[in-house]
C-alpha cells in the first residue's frame, strides 16, 4: 500500500493544471468588476450621503445649463451672419421680445421676501400636521405671483431669473428650480415699485395663511419682507425649448 502522506502522480498533474486555471478565472473576475464599476465603488458606499448626491446633481445641472447657453450664443452668432430677409425680420421680432421674456438684465428698487422652515425642535414638538411648519412650492409661487400682480419687472428665486415657463417643483424637503435643487431659506426678490409689491404681498390670502403658521409657539415658519434700494435680476440663460407644452389657441 502507498503511504497516505504521498499523492499519486495523477493528482499532482491535476493540481498543476487546475491551479493556473483558477488564477486566470480570478483575474478575469477582477477585470470584469473593474470594467463594470468604471472606477466607482460598486457597493456605492460613497453615494449614501444624500447631500453629496444633491451637490453632484446640482453641479452637473449647472454645467449642462452653461453648455446649452454657450451653444445658444453660438447659434445666434451664426444666425446674424445670414443675409436672408426673413432671418432679419425674425431677428427684429426677437429683439423686441427678449426684454419681456426675461432674457435681459433688470435692476432697480426691489422687495425681498425670505421664507424658511420652522426649527427642528418646534417641528418635533408640534401636535398638528408637520407639513404646516415647512415651506412648500405653493408658498414660493404665491410670493412670486403676488410680485407679478403688483407689476414687478423681474422676479428671482435664489438668484435665478423667473420666466414664463419656469416651474417650481417640491421634492422632499427641497425645491427644484430650472433643474437645480435648493434648500431653505428661500429668497425671492421682485424688482419694481416696492409699495405696490408690499401691499399685494400683505393682502394675498395664501400668504396670510402662511403667516398664521409663523405664530406657532416655539417658532413656526419664518417670514421676512424688506425693501431694497437696489437689486439686480440677471438675464435668464437656461434652455428655452418646450418639449411637452404647446401654445393655447387664441
Amino acid at each position: 500500500m502507498r503511504s497516505p502522506s504521498h499523492s499519486s502522480p495523477g493528482r499532482r498533474r491535476a493540481w498543476r493544471v487546475a491551479t493556473p486555471v483558477v488564477v486566470l478565472l480570478i483575474g478575469g473576475l477582477f477585470a470584469v468588476s473593474a470594467e463594470q464599476s468604471d472606477g466607482f465603488d460598486l457597493r456605492g458606499g460613497r453615494l449614501t450621503d444624500l447631500a453629496s448626491v444633491v451637490r453632484a446633481e446640482r453641479d452637473e445641472a449647472g454645467e449642462l445649463t452653461a453648455r446649452a447657453a454657450a451653444l445658444n450664443d453660438e447659434v445666434e452668432a451664426l444666425s446674424t451672419e445670414l443675409g436672408d430677409r426673413s432671418v432679419a425680420r425674425a431677428q427684429d421680432e426677437i429683439a423686441t421680445l427678449v426684454d419681456p421674456a426675461g432674457l435681459t438684465e433688470k435692476s432697480g428698487t426691489a422687495v425681498q421676501v425670505t421664507l424658511d422652515d420652522a426649527p427642528e425642535e418646534t417641528r418635533l414638538a408640534y401636535d398638528g400636521d408637520p407639513n404646516d411648519l415647512v415651506v412648500h412650492q405653493q408658498d414660493i409661487q404665491a410670493v412670486a405671483n403676488a410680485m407679478w400682480n403688483a407689476g414687478a419687472e423681474a422676479v428671482t428665486i435664489q438668484g435665478q431669473r423667473l420666466i414664463s415657463t419656469t416651474g417650481i417643483k417640491c421634492e422632499g424637503n427641497q425645491v427644484t428650480l430650472h433643474g437645480i435643487p435648493y434648500s431653505p431659506p428661500y429668497v425671492i426678490v421682485g424688482i419694481g415699485d416696492p409699495a405696490s409689491m408690499e401691499a399685494e404681498l400683505t393682502t394675498d390670502p395664501i400668504l396670510a395663511t402662511y403667516r398664521d403658521y409663523t405664530l406657532v409657539p416655539g417658532g413656526g415658519v419664518s417670514w421676512d419682507m424688506a425693501r431694497l434700494d437696489s437689486a439686480v435680476a440677471p438675464a435668464y440663460d437656461g434652455l428655452l425649448d418646450l418639449t411637452y407644452a404647446t401654445p393655447m389657441p387664441e
